[in-house]
């Protein structure tokens, strides 16, 4: 019988925003992966995890999160995790992997799951899709993300300020992910765009630090690593008019 991979999109951090699937899933897992850093202090994805499974269920695996400079630490870090993963797929059968947000945006699970079809080949590996930040935050800040035919682009600040820059100079909403560490450069670049006065920004969203606020506000201070930005286009035009 094949062993089952199935990574969980468990939102970014309020534990009422895990849809039905998701506790579905993981209260049907034989354990539940929730990752962690080498410093070892509880994450969000292990904080959500726990209000719908018991501890003894889940099983908590080290991974570089925050490693971008080091590339050997990195790659060791990830061969690393995904065989104390397989051994867990080999002995249980059925994995589930709890990765804040969604697993096919910016998570986690898409390396661990790179590692493991190549350690444990009959490994079937499936995806619960989860509440991403943006659509949070614009639910918690009233930001309209997309209306008529405007497109959206979503950009990790983690690729450098330039790379924000060039996206707010074109169309529709721009959603900033991993920016706080370069507050001060993306209210720069906002300001250069003239997108400043409706952007909003927000961080530990659904936790009891929650923080949502105006980007204009945006002083150059250092925030949370993983704050998020929403910053639509101006719309002139009335109801329908981007339609």
């Amino acid at each position: 019988m094949s062993s089952r991979l199935i990574g969980v999109g468990v939102g970014p951090g309020d534990p009422e925003l895990v849809t039905v699937k998701g506790v579905n899933a993981l209260r049907a897992a034989d354990v539940v992966v929730v990752p962690v850093m080498d410093s070892g202090e509880r994450g969000r994805a292990e904080a959500t995890v726990l209000h719908y499974v018991p501890g003894e269920k889940v099983v908590r695996v080290v991974f570089a999160l925050n490693e971008r400079t080091d590339r050997a630490r990195r790659e060791a870090a990830w061969d690393a995790a995904g065989e104390r993963v397989a051994g867990l797929l080999r002995e249980h059968g059925v994995v589930a992997f709890a990765t804040i947000g969604d697993p096919n945006v910016y998570s986690t699970f898409t390396y661990l799951a790179q590692t493991l079809v190549e350690a444990v080949p009959d490994v079937v590996v499936e995806t619960v899709p989860g509440i991403t930040a943006m659509q949070d935050l614009a639910a918690r800040s009233g930001a309209v993300l997309t209306e008529g035919t405007e497109p959206l682009t979503l950009v990790p600040v983690t690729a450098g300020a330039a790379v924000l820059k060039d996206a707010l100079a074109g169309p529709g909403t721009v959603v900033a992910y991993k920016f706080g560490r370069q507050a001060g450069e993306v209210a720069e670049a906002l300001r250069e765009t003239g997108r400043i006065g409706d952007a909003v920004w927000g961080s530990a969203l659904g936790l009891p630090e929650e923080s949502v606020r105006p980007a204009a506000e945006l002083d150059g201070t250092p925030l949370p690593y993983l704050s998020t930005l929403i910053a639509p286009p101006r719309r002139d035009s009335g109801r329908g008019g981007k339609l």
